[in-house]
């Protein structure tokens, strides 16, 4: 996993965790990467938890229609079961896409705390440090640009999540400048798909383009 998309998951935590990052100080920072870790794996030991619990529910419905299968049903009781074809439903799919997700997303953050743990993949530190300090010294510029690519939305009704997003990206865009703008706009979508709603990747998506466009980006 790179350490640029370890580094945004973490901003992004490090973001929705705190009122204000004037004062941040590298103490405050350090113990607010340490909770953003904890809080990845405490994530995913929840959804751990719900995938066994789906599995075992996937379980008990196999097992269910291996025993009602007239193929079964004809057997004497006292012999064991026969395995039998089973369909694939659209209901079996989505429980499959589900646990697929929590599987990608347990990965994910087993990858980021292990390389915020080690002292020698300091690059994502760095990189967060980078992204903090642009945020900080730019924040009217870029809250301004949220505003003004925002049709209709007060930048202060937003959903904080949507709002941490873009202000992480359009820090990467305008100011740390050391990432091709097509991966900072995806990674910005896809973390909208994985914190909040459909309609916040979409959302998150437009006003990129449009900040690339309004900026001259290339």
């Amino acid at each position: 996993m790179q350490a640029r998309r370890a580094a945004r998951e973490l901003a992004l935590i490090l973001f929705s965790q705190m009122n204000t990052i004037d004062n941040l100080n590298k103490w405050d920072f350090q113990d607010i990467v340490l909770k953003s870790v904890r809080t990845l794996t405490n994530n995913s030991s929840d959804d751990l938890k719900s995938a066994s619990a789906s599995i075992l529910a996937m379980k008990a419905y196999i097992e269910e229609y291996e025993s009602n299968h007239p193929d079964n049903l004809k057997r004497p009781i006292e012999v064991s079961n026969i395995p039998v074809p089973i369909p694939l439903t659209s209901d079996m799919q989505g429980k499959l896409d589900e646990l697929l997700n929590i599987a990608e997303k347990t990965m994910l953050a087993l990858e980021i705390a292990e390389m915020s743990a080690l002292e020698e993949n300091a690059d994502v530190k760095e990189y967060i440090v980078n992204i903090t300090n642009a945020f900080k010294e730019h924040k009217s510029e870029i809250d301004d640009q949220i505003k003004k690519f925002a049709f209709g939305w007060d930048i202060n009704r937003l959903v904080k999540m949507d709002k941490d997003i873009l202000r992480i990206a359009i820090c990467e865009l305008l100011y740390v400048k050391d990432a091709p703008l097509k991966v900072i706009i995806d990674e910005a979508v896809e973390l909208a798909k994985k914190y909040s709603t459909e309609d916040s990747a979409s959302f998150v998506n437009g006003i990129l383009g449009k900040v690339v466009i309004e900026n001259n980006l290339k």
